[in-house]
């Protein structure tokens, strides 16, 4: 496997791949839970969402939000086997191996320090959606 610099240098080039950074919400779930943690996190993550040979949903197992382990999974094409085929060389329709899971694993939890070096994300303030007062014109 290459190194995690060398993939991410690839995936740089993926204006898909660049949009996704944590939220406030993952930044602080991060901070609270520890990276040993979300490491442990994402190492069964992987283990159950994605090292069967024919996984559940696969293409769709993967939320887009939830946990820091999602965005970062989307982030380094670790989501679905298809990504982890194109961008990863893991053959589809076999078990991954505990090397290639051990891979997994690293080039996300690389990919959430580097994240997690940027200054927290500013909190996202919720528009007022209750409906506007009504004048009482009668």
């Amino acid at each position: 496997m290459p190194s995690p610099e060398a993939l991410f240098q690839r995936l740089s080039a993926s204006p898909f791949r660049q949009r996704f950074h944590l939220t406030r919400a993952e930044y602080d779930y991060f901070l609270k839970k520890g990276g040993e943690t979300i490491s442990v996190h994402a190492a069964d993550f992987i283990r159950q969402r994605l090292s069967p040979a024919a996984p559940v949903n696969d293409g769709k197992q993967t939320p887009m939000r939830g946990h820091p382990v999602f965005i970062a999974q989307h982030a380094t094409a670790t989501c679905c086997r298809g990504c982890l085929s194109q961008w990863h060389g893991i053959p589809r329709h076999q078990e991954m191996t505990p090397a290639q899971q051990s891979w997994v694993v690293e080039v996300i939890t690389c990919w959430l320090r580097l994240e997690m070096e940027k200054p927290a994300p500013e909190k996202k303030v919720r528009k007022n959606t209750a409906a506007p007062e009504q004048l009482n014109l009668l």
